[in-house]
């Protein structure tokens, strides 16, 4: 135990002296930055060179005043040539493979990339634009509690007398009506499905989204504007007629595996994946559905919202974190009601970074899967987060991230 601790000691110290080098753009000017003496390269990055103990709280500075991190790099691996920083990529780059190979059943060696799975099973475009199906609005229920921000809804329609099949992860098409600006018919949205693929009822004859109504200033006028479609959607009464394509997408589908692990980062409407995910693995009647996909894995949702009422199914989910404490878990980042370490507002990027290095083991097992949904922006923080984790090993993010999409384990959807 003596000895143990000995080493331990000794380990962190060697740790705690290590420093990084982060190549950072797109600072805002200030009296601090404008004081650095750091190269300046023609990109306009700036070099930082930061303690390990210091690592999270200087990716949350630099990302606070609009910097993005373009890569971390341990001083040590890093070469000087007349007197300017040149990074030496090789060495992390090897790691990032390493971390990512197995072995087949013969023994061989292989990358996950290699193992990727062909999904060619997958129901594609059942229902084109020029031939949708007629659906019919079951059910219009309000997700925002009183107080909340803006109208989201989950709309449940019949698929009876429809070949839609469709799986977690996919989207369907929704073609509004009339016609646009140009006086032609308007084209159709995507939106990803908020159901399973036996639908909320359990039968087989349903799919269901989670719809936000789009509400913006015109940048000229100054009035506010509303989406076409997700107004539509969102004040439609049961009985009304819809039309619906697809499905279509195979870059947000579950791994069969039922030991995996599924990493949700999610704003907003990106929830409606995640939910599809969540019931599949841990809804009673879902499993008994499924009696070939019994979820034993590790699941872990980090939602970011508003307010407390945007929260939007916080009862299911907080049912399923009671149920299943070992397999679920739930993050939420309430950006109007929590404080960043900073002091400012609490986004998803924030809860990454509270959490970056135990992420980041997480995402090192090769039955991870991680999944972002939501408003396009937020990966940046979330990069910057796992830069961070994965450096303290000698690997470089970007890098690793590189081989994870190859392998089908980081699968993105933003908008």
């Amino acid at each position: 135990m003596n000895n143990r601790g000995a080493v331990e000691g000794a380990a962190n110290t060697q740790l705690g002296s290590r420093v990084f080098l982060y190549e950072v753009v797109g600072l805002r000017q200030s009296e601090e930055t404008d004081q650095t003496n750091y190269p300046i390269r023609k990109s306009g990055s700036v070099f930082i060179r930061v303690p390990y103990n210091r690592m999270n709280q200087e990716m949350r500075r630099i990302t606070r005043l609009g910097g993005t991190i373009v890569s971390i790099q341990p001083v040590a691996a890093l070469g000087q040539v007349n007197g300017k920083a040149t990074p030496v990529n090789s060495k992390t780059e090897v790691k990032a493979e390493e971390q990512l190979k197995n072995k087949d059943k013969k023994g061989n060696t292989m990358t996950q990339a290699k193992a990727k799975k062909d999904h060619g099973d997958v129901p594609v475009n059942t229902y084109r634009p020029n031939a949708p199906f007629i659906g019919k609005v079951i059910s219009n229920e309000p997700l925002v509690k009183e107080g909340g921000i803006g109208i989201v809804q989950h709309i449940k329609f019949d698929l009876s007398g429809s070949n839609l099949k469709y799986i977690e992860g996919q989207s369907i098409g929704i073609i509004p009506p009339g016609l646009d600006k140009n006086g032609k018919p308007e084209k159709l949205r995507l939106y990803s499905i908020a159901s399973t693929r036996h639908g909320d009822d359990v039968d087989d004859k349903t799919v269901s989204l989670c719809v936000r109504q789009l509400e913006y200033k015109h940048p000229e006028t100054g009035e506010t504007v509303y989406g076409v479609c997700s107004t539509h959607l969102c004040f439609l009464k049961p009985g009304d007629e819809v039309k619906i394509t697809g499905p279509v997408g195979k870059e947000m589908l579950l791994p069969d595996d039922p030991e995996a692990n599924v990493i949700m980062m999610a704003t907003g409407t990106g929830i409606a994946p995640m939910r599809a995910y969540l019931w599949r693995q841990f809804k009673d009647a879902e499993r008994a559905a499924n009696p070939e996909y019994q979820f034993k894995g590790f699941s872990w949702l980090i939602f970011g919202v508003p307010t407390t009422p945007n929260l939007l199914y916080k009862e299911e989910l907080e049912e399923i974190q009671q149920k299943y404490p070992n397999n679920f878990r739930l993050t939420n980042a309430i950006s109007r009601e929590q404080k960043n370490p900073q002091g400012g507002r609490m986004y998803i990027q924030d809860r990454v970074a509270e959490h970056a290095d135990e992420l980041w083991q997480l995402i090192k097992n090769e039955k991870t899967h991680t999944y972002i949904c939501g408003l396009r922006g937020m990966e940046e923080g979330i990069d910057a987060a796992l830069s961070a984790a994965a450096a303290k090993e000698d690997i470089v993010w970007s890098d690793y991230q590189k081989q994870l999409k190859k392998a089908g384990r980081w699968h993105v959807e933003t908008y």
